[in-house]
């Protein structure tokens, strides 16, 4: 059975490259598409998946913010950050400190991607 994937990604070209990479490898299949950290919250209540990759910078809600507020509400959510930003140490450090198991830089490695989701 196929893990279920949301990305929450405020940039429409990101969440397909990253969808077309999930998709293809027939592991995964993507059940959503949050472009901020509130719709990302709202969106995992009722889609339920298993692995959310969550980007950090974002308008209304940030990652980070998001992070925590998905933790707290199921302290088992599996969270892959995947940001330009991963360049920027403390927004890392934080977000892994907040709870994502694991952090991917953009441009994606398609391997790489479906290596670390695989551990997930």
């Amino acid at each position: 059975m196929k893990k279920r994937v949301l990305i929450v990604d405020d940039s429409t070209v990101t969440a397909r490259q990253l969808q077309k990479i999930i998709e293809d490898s027939g592991l995964f299949e993507v059940v959503g598409h949050a472009k901020n950290g509130i719709e990302g919250i709202k969106q995992y209540a009722s889609l339920k998946p298993d692995i959310v990759c969550m980007d950090l910078g974002m308008p209304e809600m940030d990652g980070i913010q998001a992070i925590r507020m998905l933790k707290g509400t199921d302290k088992n959510a599996r969270i892959l950050v995947i940001s330009s930003a991963a360049g920027v140490g403390t927004k890392v450090v934080e977000a892994l400190e907040s709870g994502a198991k694991n952090v991917l830089t953009k441009p994606f490695d398609p391997g790489k991607v479906i290596d670390v989701m695989k551990q997930l």
